[in-house]
């Protein structure tokens, strides 16, 4: 299991032109690190190349368990990462039981963790419905639910909660504590904060 994430010396680019140079980042079990900066400071892109959708020009992503042996990158890519981008990648046509199926047993569901993310979630209502006639914040709640389904320790989100009233927020906010407090960590690329304590780190400094 993931325990550790270290990033040193990367740079990314975008086209021809360079997002940031020489960024460094340490993460450990239980830490949230929430990054904020201007659109087109490079926060999407950090998480694409941390989830290795996108190749660095330079430096590395090192992955580490909890006595501090190397995890390789593709290993830890495929069976202890999330990545939940900021379009929900649902597909339309399926109803949501469906979609919530196919997204969890493609991910490596658990044994009870389908039915937690029902109850968490309060996706019950919804289920016969086809995704296309969800609401955007049922969507989200919807893409939310890959992560209590299929449970993975480092979870990467892209404005997770940009689609939620409050009193949701308030419940994914839970859903985070939880997760970190069992020794998972967090990266997520945010606009507004998130409902919990985070280390901020901001890629616009670095333009």
């Amino acid at each position: 299991m993931i325990a550790g994430l270290t990033i040193s010396g990367l740079t990314l680019t975008r086209g021809e032109r360079t997002l940031f140079r020489d960024l460094d980042l340490d993460l450990k079990t239980g830490d949230a690190i929430a990054l904020t900066g201007a659109n087109g400071a490079g926060k999407t892109s950090l998480l694409r190349a941390i989830a290795g959708f996108l190749r660095p020009e330079a430096g590395s992503i090192a992955f580490s368990d909890a006595d501090a042996n190397a995890i390789e990158a593709s290993e830890a890519r495929a069976h202890e990462v999330h990545m939940l981008g900021h379009l929900d990648g649902l597909k339309g046509g399926r109803v949501a039981r469906e979609e919530l199926m196919f997204q969890s047993q493609w991910l490596g569901r658990s044994h009870d963790g389908i039915d937690d993310a029902i109850e968490i979630l309060r996706l019950k209502p919804l289920l016969d419905l086809e995704v296309r006639k969800l609401s955007a914040g049922q969507r989200r709640r919807l893409a939310l639910a890959r992560l209590i389904g299929s449970p993975r320790a480092l979870w990467l989100l892209d404005e997770p909660l940009s689609p939620l009233d409050s009193g949701w927020r308030a419940v994914v906010g839970a859903m985070m504590a939880r997760h970190l407090a069992a020794g998972g960590l967090i990266v997520a690329a945010v606009h507004d904060p998130l409902p919990i304590p985070t280390r901020g780190f901001d890629l616009g400094a670095r333009s």
